[in-house]
């Protein structure tokens, strides 16, 4: 018999060591581990690169776990390499990290004028394990802000926010079905 090791129902993003698994810890013997990846297009850094260098600002919002998304914007260039990430919300405006990661349990908490402040005053970010809703909010907030949005993605996840944006890029199947960028 197999169990699922989920990171979420133990608040691992916000606490990396383990109090109370989700799975029985007696009885068992390690038989393997599977690991999988699916790497970000050769392309992406070099457009994320370039869109940088045209003064245009890139944000992720991505259904994936926030240590995985940290490391997809890492290697796209979203989050830069010399950049101190902040990922619990309580430190991240009470220092001057360039970075965050916002969890999708921690935007639910934010208030408006946190969000705004958020976008505002942090030029890397990436909300990760977000709802449709919450992209939505993301590019409304941006929106209400004064910039200019575009959004690429694919999925019925997307659609709310490909909509609302005032450039929406619905991309084909060879796209990634999780992530969301955000240019403003």
């Amino acid at each position: 018999r197999g169990y699922q090791f989920d990171c979420d129902t133990i608040n691992f993003h916000v606490n990396p060591y383990f109090e109370h698994f989700n799975f029985p810890t007696d009885g068992l013997r390690f038989l393997g581990l599977i690991s999988l990846i699916d790497p970000p297009r050769v392309n992406v850094a070099e457009a994320v690169r370039k869109c940088r260098s045209a003064g245009i600002r890139l944000l992720m919002i991505t259904g994936d776990h926030p240590l995985t998304a940290t490391a997809i914007a890492r290697s796209t260039g979203i989050i830069t390499d010399y950049s101190e990430t902040e990922q619990l919300i309580e430190n991240v405006f009470d220092n001057n990290a360039r970075s965050c990661v916002i969890h999708g349990s921690t935007l639910k908490t934010m208030n408006r004028k946190q969000l705004d402040n958020l976008i505002k005053y942090h030029q890397e970010i990436v909300f990760a394990r977000t709802s449709p809703q919450q992209k939505l909010i993301i590019v409304e907030t941006c929106q209400r802000l004064g910039e200019i949005v575009a959004v690429t993605g694919d999925g019925v996840n997307d659609s709310p926010a490909l909509k609302k944006a005032d450039i929406g890029i619905a991309m084909g199947i060879t796209g990634s079905d999780e992530e969301l960028f955000l240019i403003i």
